[in-house]
C-alpha cells in the first residue's frame, strides 16, 4: 500500500488493511511518519468536516496549573458540551457510535447519556519516543501467526503502520508507558447501586526503566507488575506478582498471589485470559485489566477499519480531587454528569476465538484511539454472538509527564444489570506517582510475602 492511502486518505487503509498480512514497511512508508502521519502513526490532518482537529504536537507542560499529591488542573474546566447524545436522539449520531454504546442506550433509556464536547488531540510523547518508533519502524516482526513478536526488546509501538489486526492489538500491548506507582478504588454496584469499595495498591516497572536491571539480559520481558488489596479487612493482603512476556508462548506469563489468610504464596496460572480478576466477583476476565492485556493468542484479529466515533477522551473531570467516588458510582452506570465525549478517529479490531480455543467471550471487538494506540472502547460477545460486556476507558493526558492513562475503566454487564468500575483515584492520597524509581527485589516471590502483611 502506498503512503497516500495512509497520509491523507487514512480511511481507505482500513478497507485494505484487513486481508494484507503483516509486512516489512517501505523507507517511504517510514518517512511518513513525522510528515502525512504523526510520529507514531496517528493522520496528522484534521477530518474534511472540520470536527477533528489536525495534530499539532499535544499539549504542553503548562498547560494547567499542577495541583497537590501530583493531580492537575483541568485545562478544558470552562468548555460546555456541544451537545448531549441520549436514548431519544442517539440513532442521528448512530454512524459514530458503537454497537455496545447503542446498546447502553437501549438498556438504560432514561438515564445513560454522553456528553458530547469540542475535541482536542491533546496527546504528544517525549522526543526520545519518537526517535525510537522513526529508527525501528519496520523491524518488529508477528511470529506464529501474530501470537507473539520478534526484533523488538523494550520499544514503543511495534507497528506504527499497522497492516493487520494482530499489529493494532500489539501497538496497545507495547505502547508507550512510565514506570508508576498508583493507589485507586474498585467497585461492582449492584443492580440497585449499592457497592462496596476495594481499595488497591499498584506498581509498575519496565526493565528498560529499571537501574538494577540489563534489559538485554530479558529480551523478552515486557513489564513486571505488582497488586495488593488493602481493603475490606476480609481482601486485606493479598497480592498479585505479573512478569509479563512479548512472546507468551515462548514464554509463558509468570503469576504468583500471595493469599494472607493461608500466608503462602503459589503460582497463578489462572491470572491469564478468562481467568477471574483480583476482587472482582466474576466482573471482569483477567485479560480485561487496562482494557486488554496478555497473550493474544486465542483470537484471530481482523482489522475491520477505521472510523470516527464519539469516544470517552480528556477525562480531566474523572481525576478532579471534588468529585467524590459516591458522585461517580451509581446505579446501572457511570454518572454521565462527570463523563466526556469527543469525536476521534479509531482503529475497529475484531478477535473471533480460533478454533480449538477457549474463552468466554467468543467475539471482541475493539475500538483503538489514534494518537494513544490505547482502546478506548471495547464490545464482548458471548458464545451465542450475544453482545454481553461493553467496556469504556476513559483517557486523560498528564501533560506534565508526557504519559496518557485511564482515569477510570469500566464494563458494564449488559445482562445482569451491573458494572465494574477500577482506576478511581480521587480520594487516595495521591495520583500516579511516575517519579516511581523500583527495584527487581521488589517484583520477586519472594518479595510477596513482605508485601501482604496486614
Amino acid at each position: 500500500m502506498q503512503k497516500t492511502l495512509l497520509g491523507a486518505g487514512g480511511l481507505a487503509l482500513s478497507l485494505l488493511a484487513s486481508s494484507v498480512m503483516a509486512q516489512s514497511l517501505t523507507q517511504e512508508e517510514i518517512n511518513s511518519l513525522g510528515n502525512t502521519l504523526t510520529p507514531i502513526g496517528a493522520e496528522k490532518a484534521g477530518n474534511a468536516a472540520g470536527t477533528i482537529p489536525e495534530w499539532t504536537g499535544g499539549l504542553g507542560p503548562d498547560s494547567g496549573r499542577d495541583l497537590a499529591d501530583g493531580f492537575q488542573a483541568n485545562p478544558f474546566a470552562e468548555e460546555q458540551p456541544e451537545f448531549v447524545i441520549t436514548a431519544q436522539n442517539y440513532q442521528e449520531h448512530s454512524e459514530n457510535l458503537t454497537p455496545g454504546q447503542i446498546a447502553l442506550f437501549e438498556r438504560y433509556p432514561e438515564t445513560f447519556q454522553m456528553p458530547v464536547y469540542k475535541s482536542h488531540r491533546t496527546v504528544g510523547y517525549p522526543q526520545s519516543v519518537y526517535d525510537q518508533v522513526k529508527e525501528t519502524a519496520g523491524q518488529a516482526k508477528l511470529v506464529n501467526g501474530g501470537d507473539g513478536i520478534e526484533n523488538f526488546s523494550h520499544g514503543t509501538f511495534a507497528f506504527p503502520i499497522p497492516k493487520s489486526g494482530a499489529e493494532v492489538v500489539w501497538n496497545h500491548n507495547t505502547r508507550h508507558r512510565l514506570n508508576v506507582r498508583r493507589w485507586y478504588m474498585q467497585a461492582m454496584p449492584q443492580s440497585n447501586g449499592s457497592y462496596t469499595l476495594i481499595k488497591m495498591e499498584e506498581e509498575a516497572a519496565y526493565p528498560a526503566q529499571m537501574d538494577d536491571v540489563d534489559a538485554s539480559t530479558v529480551p523478552n520481558t515486557l513489564l513486571y507488575f505488582k497488586q495488593r488489596v488493602n481493603a475490606p479487612s476480609r481482601l486485606a493482603g493479598n497480592v498479585l506478582l505479573v512478569h509479563d512476556s512479548l512472546d507468551q508462548l515462548k514464554e509463558p506469563r509468570m503469576a504468583w498471589v500471595y493469599n494472607a489468610g493461608q500466608r503462602r504464596v503459589r503460582r497463578a496460572p489462572q491470572v491469564a485470559y478468562d481467568g477471574p480478576g483480583t476482587a472482582s466477583d466474576g466482573m471482569r476476565t483477567s485479560d480485561n485489566f487496562s482494557m486488554y492485556n496478555g497473550a493474544p493468542d486465542r483470537y484471530n484479529w481482523k482489522l475491520v477499519g477505521k472510523k470516527e466515533v464519539y469516544i470517552p477522551y480528556n477525562s480531566y473531570k474523572m481525576a478532579d480531587r471534588e468529585v467524590k467516588y459516591e458522585d461517580v458510582l451509581k446505579a446501572g452506570h457511570i454518572n454521565p454528569e462527570h463523563t466526556r465525549f469527543e469525536l476521534h478517529r479509531v482503529w475497529e479490531v475484531q478477535g473471533n476465538v480460533k478454533d480449538g480455543q477457549r474463552h468466554i467471550y467468543a467475539q471482541r471487538n475493539f475500538f483503538v484511539d489514534e494518537d494513544t494506540w490505547m482502546i478506548s472502547l471495547a464490545d464482548h460477545y458471548d458464545g451465542r454472538g450475544t453482545l454481553w460486556r461493553v467496556g469504556e476507558g476513559h483517557l486523560a493526558y498528564n501533560y506534565k509527564e508526557k504519559i496518557p492513562g485511564y482515569t477510570i475503566e469500566t464494563l458494564y454487564d449488559l445482562l445482569a444489570g451491573r458494572y465494574i468500575a477500577l482506576g478511581m483515584y480521587t480520594e487516595e492520597q495521591s495520583a500516579p506517582q511516575y517519579d516511581f524509581s523500583p527495584s527487581y527485589n521488589q517484583f520477586t516471590p519472594a518479595a510477596l510475602r513482605a508485601s501482604g502483611v496486614r
